[in-house]
């Protein structure tokens, strides 16, 4: 049987990106970050997402879909990214989420992501 290690999703929250500023100004910091996990075999995927303002809330309703514009929460930080991380421990994944550069001016929550099967079965 082969084991395979629990996944967790690293979930990036920081103020909302200042259009007048340059969104990509720490990119190698990022690189870096990145470029470790990777090299360390623990990335499984990670990205920006687009501001808020391109958000869509779908709810469904009676049997009516129903979409709003933005983001449900009233926040001042807002999800800026993602990782998802293949790490032997929560630990581990937490020492990640330690070196985004996120983590010193925003938050970085960590959840681990529930395996389907798993899940259903109520474990």
């Amino acid at each position: 049987m082969e084991v395979t290690m629990p996944e967790y999703m690293l979930l990036l929250h920081a103020s909302p990106p200042d259009p007048q500023a340059d969104r990509w100004e720490q990119l190698p910091l990022w690189q870096e970050v990145t470029d470790t996990l990777r090299d360390a075999g623990l990335l499984v995927a990670n990205g920006p997402l687009d501001t808020p303002e391109t958000a869509r809330t779908v709810r469904v309703r009676d049997g009516e879909t129903l979409v709003t514009d933005g983001p449900y929460a009233v926040t001042k930080e807002v999800l800026v990214g993602y990782y998802v991380l293949d790490c032997p421990s929560l630990d581990e994944a937490i020492a990640a989420a330690a070196r985004m550069p996120t983590a010193a001016s925003g938050t970085v929550e960590v959840r681990a992501i529930l395996d389907a099967t798993s899940a259903a079965a109520g474990r």
